[in-house]
């Protein structure tokens, strides 16, 4: 799924090539992607786009007070092109869901809205404000501007999980389970740490960790030019997806613990004391 860093490069991409540009036409080939039906997708046409922006991982794009928002979902992704077909594409057909042509049709720059798999999440709100959005007006603060202070204070008293607490995005908004995974790795603690529980040097090195791997990631993210060619995110990964890898901190076998639909990766030797954590699903695959 797409987290923080990718959407935020994905906004950079739409600020360095899309604001100024008008929207010719929306295409929509999946009507089950819209979530809203007033204003149309007819009303953007004539737009300028004058922002793209983020909150948390839902992409915004400005036009001209009316807002495109997208979240991408597991398996959505924005592609770029140069020169976008000027054939209207075929309702459910393959993985487009939406085509903003941002220049005259066949002749002009734009983008698409895709989505791989058969189990579908991508959402598409046009509205006059993101907040309008219940999803977005739900959302913590946003990961990457928090104070040392302000991470303890969203922390406190809390009694889930480390884990839970930070992919928890009325908590905070954009982090997800690959850049948890990353963080708690990075500042060293327990993905099973109660969240409201951290000792003062703990809060700290949670915080360090969460700007720095958040930031490294925008970085690397942007550098990719995501939105061309969708970047390879585990690339810069050192425990995410790295089951029986070894850990490049100490040379550890990385673990996995597994759920129904999705799993978590970490070190023992950095984070756990040495000891593996529970895997209630392999635990019941060996009796």
């Amino acid at each position: 799924m797409p987290e923080l860093p990718e959407v935020e490069a994905l906004a950079h991409h739409l600020r360095e090539h899309g604001v100024g540009r008008t929207v010719h036409r929306v295409d929509v080939a999946s009507l089950s992607v819209l979530k809203t039906a007033s204003p149309p997708w007819t009303a953007l046409h004539g737009r300028t786009v004058t922002g793209a922006g983020r909150f948390g991982k839902y992409l915004d794009l400005d036009c001209d007070g009316l807002h495109l928002v997208t979240h991408l979902a597991r398996a959505g992704w924005l592609r770029w092109s140069d020169t976008m077909s000027a054939a209207p594409p075929k309702p459910g057909k393959g993985p487009l869901a939406l085509r903003v042509h941002l220049g005259k049709p066949g002749d002009g720059p734009g983008f698409d809205l895709t989505e791989a798999g058969t189990k579908k999440g991508l959402a598409v709100w046009i509205v006059d404000d993101p907040a309008q959005v219940p999803q977005i007006a739900s959302l913590g603060p946003d990961a990457l501007g928090l104070t040392r202070d302000q991470l303890g204070d969203l922390l406190a008293g809390r009694s889930e999980r480390l884990k839970t607490a930070l992919t928890d995005q009325k908590i905070m908004s954009g982090v997800g389970n690959a850049y948890s995974d990353e963080i708690m790795h990075t500042a060293r603690l327990s993905p099973y740490a109660t969240a409201g529980r951290l000792s003062a040097d703990a809060l700290d090195h949670l915080h360090t960790a969460l700007i720095s791997v958040l930031t490294d990631a925008v970085a690397r993210s942007v550098g990719q030019h995501a939105a061309r060619l969708k970047g390879e995110k585990r690339s810069g990964l050192r425990v995410h997806a790295r089951t029986g890898l070894p850990c490049p901190v100490c040379g550890d076998t990385v673990r996995e613990v597994s759920f129904a639909d999705k799993a978590f990766q970490y070190c023992p030797t950095c984070q756990t004391g040495g000891k593996p954590l529970a895997d209630r699903r392999l635990s019941r695959l060996l009796k």
